[in-house]
């Protein structure tokens, strides 16, 4: 059983949303849960500049109140993102390796590339008893389309980095069956490791409740960071093509600028605002209220672990349609929630959304079916429930009534 666990996270914004109820389910069965992540610097708000001192302070003072209200701690770290510079990661190694030391973990769960890779060889090097790495998805190194020599370069040491960490954890979980099958076919993962693949983060069914969709006039939705990888040039290109036909028809488009390699430039972003293409909401602190105001969710994504969004949007009861795409294809089930299309094939993608202009009928009976399936496949507590039966926690008593614990596949 672990007593004491350090939770490792690179985005700590997501901490709380992704991994609140897991953190809370932890600490009522008496887990001392620790929280190290990047709150007092760069790295804390994922953006590529423009926030100052007092405002990184104010929302790592936030999320420090949110943690203690769930009853953990919160640790400060050095760690960037993005990027591959080894002073600055061994930085990080070294200082996880210090708060291992200090806090004295029998447990680490660690989630996102650097966190699974520094924190798994820091656990591994000071003896931490039980290592649970899970991969959220495969990144930039492995899904970007820009930078050519040096991407293959990245991935190739992403790839080994991967390898060594993965071999040292006690237990890797995979939010999709494609991610785990290849790192299984390009030895990344070792038949020597335990693995399992699980249904994403999960999703709190209760705060995300169903809300009637509007059909007129018809609008979609893409909330997404702005990078070419997850769709957003596609999602402008159907927004241009298809208001040529049918000027009333609304694309709304939420997100930020990343310092991600693939990011969507600013110029490129003021273009489609400028040409009526998109309307940009900016960086949303809370989705429902977009979600709630859109009839269908979009999301064009060239690979995903499992796409939080999606399911937010599912739980609302929205429409969606996506990518045939890992991660995104299990989502949905083809004519019953949504559509699928292939990647980078705006055509495809202006047809499946065309279809909910011509017939707006499927969109009420679309969100029906993303709710049903949400509930049926995506209860955050199922999730968490299958998280914590991997890292070896008593769950006999943990699984909401009705509720099939066998969600591991």
């Amino acid at each position: 059983m672990i007593k004491r666990l350090l939770m490792v996270a690179s985005y700590p914004e997501s901490i709380v949303g992704f991994r609140g109820e897991l953190i809370r389910e932890m600490v009522a069965r008496g887990i001392e849960v620790h929280v190290a992540a990047p709150v007092g610097g760069r790295g804390a708000t994922g953006d590529a500049g423009g926030e100052g001192d007092a405002d990184r302070s104010a929302a790592s003072s936030r999320l420090k109140a949110s943690l203690e209200a769930l009853g953990a701690t919160l640790h400060d770290i050095p760690l960037s993102r993005t990027g591959m510079n080894p002073l600055a990661d061994l930085k990080t190694l070294v200082a996880l390796m210090k708060l291992m030391l200090r806090v004295r973990p029998d447990g680490l769960f660690a989630y996102t590339i650097k966190p699974v890779v520094y924190g798994a060889l820091a656990a591994w090097v000071l003896g931490v008893r039980q290592r649970t790495l899970l991969v959220t998805g495969l990144g930039y190194a492995f899904t970007g389309t820009q930078g050519g020599a040096k991407r293959r370069l990245i991935k190739a040491l992403v790839r080994r980095l991967y390898r060594v960490a993965l071999g040292r954890a006690h237990m890797v979980l995979f939010q999709n069956p494609d991610d785990r099958r290849l790192f299984i076919e390009e030895g990344i993962l070792l038949d020597t490791t335990a693995s399992r693949v699980i249904n994403g983060s999960g999703v709190d069914l209760a705060h995300f409740s169903p809300v009637a969709p509007s059909t007129e006039p018809v609008s979609f939705l893409l909330i997404a960071r702005l990078l070419g990888d997850k769709g957003v040039r596609e999602y402008a290109e159907a927004a241009t093509r298809i208001r040529q036909r049918h000027p009333q028809v609304r694309f709304r488009l939420a997100g930020w600028l990343d310092d991600n390699p693939d990011s969507i430039a600013a110029h490129e972003l003021q273009t489609w605002i400028d040409d009526g293409a998109i309307e940009y909401l900016g960086r949303l602190d809370d989705v429902r209220p977009a979600i709630a105001e859109c009839s269908v969710y979009v999301l064009p994504s060239y690979r995903e672990g499992t796409p939080r969004t999606v399911l937010e949007a599912m739980a609302l009861g929205r429409a969606v349609v996506t990518t045939d795409a890992p991660g995104c294809r299990e989502t949905v089930a083809p004519g019953v929630n949504g559509y699928l299309v292939e990647v980078k094939n705006v055509d495809a993608l202006c047809q499946a959304l065309q279809r909910y202009l011509e017939t707006p009928a499927l969109i009420v009976q679309h969100g029906q079916a993303s709710r049903a399936r949400a509930e049926e496949r995506y209860d955050v507590h199922r999730v968490n429930h299958s998280i914590l039966e991997a890292m070896g926690v008593d769950t006999a008593s943990s699984c909401p009534a009705g509720l099939d614990p066998s969600v591991v596949r």
